[in-house]
């Protein structure tokens, strides 16, 4: 028992967040076509599969652990996965949209306590000679930086793929630290303390509520350069166009639902700490009050921007939220947060690979990230650059919200930006 190493309180927060009704997971899932394990008929070769991985576990101390209960707390105790176990061949899967609905169930179901926290699932695409591709990590062992990162020693870079544009993402800490800025740390920590426990910003709404075990999954892609190249010339960021796009979707959703459409919807988008120590989970969070009453989307982009552009800098400054730095802060907000009107949804962003991968030598045509539903949140959107292009899943309550109206509204909103910047780069010529 001693040389077990004792939890850190971030990660033992994340273990208090993961019961009935709220998997504390996130999920990447991928298309894998023919080479490597992946034969041309589309039939994964698992024993192959399970040797290559267990080379690469060997050096993924995070896959190798487990999470033991000692007193009220939890300890780290090394384990070697049972790769008959973690690494596993489900029933098949019509395309895109039948792994969509795997993802959907999954998203409702909870990982084993009695292993290490993660799985690897593979699913044969019945449609195509393909195979469907779903990495699970429990939010104990990784946020969503730390679980592309294991994602990405788990894969090999595709060596005859070309090069692809290298997203602008940074980690700056901000100015140092001197007596006034701490003075402000302590205000904003008491400021956000208050409107977690009783913020209400938002009314009753379809987007917030208790939500149902039928979970829905959509995945989107949009190509990354061009974003960039829209939101530039505006001051704004890819992010800022993926902020932007969302905000049309929840617009759609509220009006499907026949609700009515605020000015303002507040959304909750981590920002990523400069990592240290040993934690898994090293995140900040900003609120970004979406403007869905905007109607020109230029300005809806600059409104945006003007906002991440300071909160950004406030979130690193700050660090982790509050009541996430222990397992007794994070009992409290999960009590509040299944009554709380301060967000109505989760928007994450977090940098991929820049060059297409491969999985034991099958090649990654397309890969998606899930992250999870908390509080009483009924919709959310988890992003990944990969490959040049802005990879997107949408997860939403299936028996609660039009889920299906926001991924279309998106995916036209990413449409338009990019053709807004070919209008205008034709008129400069």
């Amino acid at each position: 028992m001693a040389a077990m190493r004792r939890v850190a309180a971030v990660d033992e927060a994340n273990l208090v967040l993961d019961h009935e009704g709220q998997v504390n997971v996130f999920l990447i899932a991928g298309m894998l076509t023919a080479g490597g394990f992946v034969g041309p008929d589309g039939l994964p070769d698992m024993a192959a599969l399970r040797a290559g991985m267990e080379r690469r576990i060997a050096g993924i101390p995070q896959l190798r652990k487990s999470a033991v209960p000692v007193g009220g707390r939890h300890r780290w105790a090394g384990t070697w996965p049972d790769l008959e176990a973690h690494i596993r061949l489900l029933g098949g899967v019509a395309g895109q949209s039948g792994l969509e609905h795997l993802c959907g169930e999954l998203m409702n179901t909870p990982l084993p306590r009695s292993r290490p926290l993660w799985e690897l699932l593979l699913v044969q695409d019945v449609s195509a000679a393909r195979v469907g591709m779903v990495l699970r990590i429990h939010h104990a062992l990784a946020d969503g930086m730390a679980a592309v990162a294991i994602a990405q020693q788990l894969f090999d870079p595709d060596r005859a793929a070309a090069p692809a544009v290298t997203p602008r993402w940074a980690v700056d800490e901000g100015p140092r630290a001197t007596v006034p800025r701490i003075l402000n740390r302590v205000t904003l920590a008491f400021t956000r303390i208050r409107m977690t426990l009783t913020g209400h910003e938002i009314g009753s709404t379809v987007l917030l509520g208790k939500r149902s075990a039928h979970h829905g999954v959509g995945f989107l892609t949009a190509d990354l350069a061009a974003l960039e190249a829209y939101a530039r010339p505006l001051g704004a960021t890819a992010n800022d166009s993926l902020l932007a796009a969302v905000a049309t979707g929840y617009r759609a959703v509220l009006r499907a639902a026949g609700e009515k459409v605020p000015a303002r919807l507040p959304v909750s988008v981590p920002v990523a700490l400069r990592r240290r120590g040993t934690s898994g989970n090293q995140v900040g969070v900003m609120l970004v009050r979406l403007p869905l009453d905007e109607p020109d989307a230029d300005q809806r982009l600059r409104l945006i921007s003007s906002q991440t552009r300071t909160e950004k800098v406030r979130a690193r400054q700050q660090g982790t939220l509050e009541f996430m730095r222990g397992p007794t802060g994070a009992r409290l907000m999960d009590r509040v947060g299944a009554h709380q009107h301060l967000v109505g949804g989760f928007v994450t962003n977090v940098p991929g690979p820049v060059q297409a991968l491969r999985l034991a030598g099958a090649p990654v045509a397309d890969i998606w990230p899930v992250a999870v539903l908390a509080a009483n949140v009924r919709l959310g959107v988890a992003a990944t650059s990969y490959a040049g292009r802005l990879r997107c899943g949408i997860h939403f309550d299936a028996d609660n919200v039009p889920g299906g109206e926001f991924v279309r509204a998106m995916d036209e909103e990413f449409a338009r930006m990019i053709e807004r910047k070919g209008k205008a780069d034709a008129r400069r010529d």
